[in-house]
C-alpha cells in the first residue's frame, strides 16, 4: 500500500507544481493552441492559452512509478512484491508514452504551422495502430518473470476473463490494436471544454488504482494454484501503482486546467491518457467493463459516430455539433454546468462498474461459502 500511496504523491506534487512552470515555459515559445474556426465562437476567448501540458502529467506518472519502486525496497523480502520493473509496467506506461509521444506531434505540428489540422486523420490512424501493435505483441507474447503469464490473454474479460470466450493470438492481436485506438480517440474526443477530459480520467483512473489494488489482495501469482477466490493477472500492484500515479499526476494538473483554463493537456494528454486506460483495461482483464467505466467516453464517442454517419448517409445532423458537449453549448448551457453535469456522468459509468466488479467478488466468495 505504501507503494501506492508514494507514488501517487509524488505524481500529484509533481504536477502541481511543475504545471506553472510548463504554463511559462510553453507561452514563451508561443506553443498556444489554435482554436478551430468552426468549433463554438465562444471558444475564441481562449485564443493564446498554451497547449501540451500533458508532457507534464505524462512524465510525472514514469516518476512517480519510480518513486513507487523506490518505497518496496524498504518492504521485507518476505512480502509478496515486484521486485524490479515488470513486462506490465513496459506495456502500461510504454502505451502512455509512446501514444503520448504521437501527440506530442500532433500538437507540435498545430503550434507550427498556426492551424488545428496538425497530423492528418490516416496519419494519426496509422500512428495508433503501428504503437498499439507493438505493445500488443509484447503484452500478449512474452511473459515476463515468473509463472503468471502473459499481460494480456486469449479470453473476452468483463470483471474478469470468461473461460469460455477465449480467442486466438491473432484475434486477441486485432481486440488489443482495436482497444488502443477506440480508447486514445474516446478521450481525444472528450478533451473540447475546460477540465472536462482531466476530470473523468481521474475518476477512471482511480477505479483502476482501487481494482488492481484489489486483484493484488486477492491475487494467486500461479495459476495453477486452486482458490475460493483469485486474479489471474501479471503483476497487480504494478497497475495499482501506475493507475494511482497518474490520477493523481491528473488531480494536480486539474489545478491549472479547469475553468478558465491556464493550459490544454492537448493531444499529448489525451492520446497517452486513451492508451494508458486501455493497457489498464488488459493487464486488469476488464476490456468489456471499460466502455462502463469511461461511460462518458462511450457516450461522446457513439453519438460523434451517429453523427458521421447520419450525416453522410442522410446528410442530416442529430445533433447541433459534435462532441456531445458542444451540442450543449450551442443549445445555451454554460461550459461549467456542462463539465460538471458531464463529470456527473461519469462518475455514475464509475460507480455501476466498479459495483458490478465487487458484486462479482461477492458472488463468487458467496457460492464458495455455500458449497463448503
Amino acid at each position: 500500500m505504501r507503494a501506492v500511496i508514494v507514488a501517487a504523491a509524488v505524481a500529484f506534487l509533481l504536477s502541481l507544481f511543475c504545471t506553472p512552470l510548463a504554463i511559462k515555459g510553453f507561452t514563451k515559445l508561443k506553443a498556444d493552441q489554435p482554436i478551430r474556426t468552426e468549433g463554438p465562437q465562444t471558444h475564441q476567448s481562449k485564443k493564446g492559452t498554451p497547449t501540451m501540458g500533458g508532457v507534464v502529467f505524462v512524465l510525472a506518472t514514469v516518476i512517480a512509478y519510480i518513486a513507487g519502486h523506490l518505497s518496496l525496497l524498504t518492504l521485507p523480502d518476505a512480502q509478496l512484491h515486484p521486485t524490479g520493473p515488470t513486462i506490465t509496467a513496459l506495456v502500461v506506461l510504454g502505451l502512455f508514452v509512446a501514444l503520448g509521444l504521437v501527440g506530442f506531434l500532433d500538437d507540435y505540428l498545430k503550434v507550427r504551422q498556426r492551424n488545428s489540422a496538425g497530423l492528418s486523420e490516416k496519419q494519426k490512424l496509422i500512428a495508433q495502430t503501428i504503437v498499439g501493435a507493438i505493445f500488443g505483441v509484447i503484452a500478449l507474447y512474452v511473459p515476463g518473470r515468473g509463472d503468471a503469464g502473459t499481460v494480456a490473454s486469449e479470453y473476452i474479460s468483463f470483471v474478469k476473463d470468461v473461460n469460455w470466450l477465449t480467442i486466438t493470438k491473432l484475434g486477441a492481436l486485432a481486440l488489443f490494436v482495436f482497444v488502443v485506438m477506440a480508447m486514445s480517440n474516446a478521450v481525444n474526443l472528450t478533451d473540447g471544454l475546460d477540465g472536462l477530459a482531466t476530470g473523468a480520467c481521474v475518476m477512471v483512473l482511480g477505479a483502476y488504482a482501487f481494482i488492481g489494488f484489489w486483484q493484488y489482495r486477492h491475487w494467486a501469482a500461479d495459476p495453477s494454484y486452486k482458490g475460493d477466490y483469485v486474479y489471474y493477472v501479471r503483476d497487480p500492484l504494478e497497475i495499482s501503482i501506475i493507475a494511482a500515479g497518474a490520477a493523481a499526476a491528473c488531480f494536480g494538473f486539474l489545478w491549472w486546467n479547469a475553468s478558465p483554463a491556464k493550459i490544454f493537456m492537448g493531444d499529448t494528454g489525451a492520446l497517452g491518457l486513451g492508451g494508458l486506460i486501455a493497457g489498464l483495461a488488459f493487464a486488469t482483464r476488464t476490456v468489456l467493463l471499460v466502455p462502463i467505466l469511461g461511460m462518458l467516453f462511450t457516450i461522446i464517442t457513439i453519438t460523434w459516430i451517429i453523427q458521421i454517419g447520419s450525416y453522410q448517409i442522410w446528410q442530416r445532423r442529430v445533433f447541433r455539433m459534435v462532441p456531445l458537449h458542444h451540442h450543449f453549448e450551442l443549445a445555451g448551457w454554460s461550459e461549467v454546468n456542462i463539465v460538471i453535469r458531464f463529470w456527473i456522468i461519469a462518475g455514475l459509468g464509475v460507480a455501476t462498474a466498479l459495483g458490478l466488479f465487487y458484486a462479482d467478488f461477492l458472488r463468487v466468495v458467496g457460492a464458495a461459502v455455500v458449497n463448503k
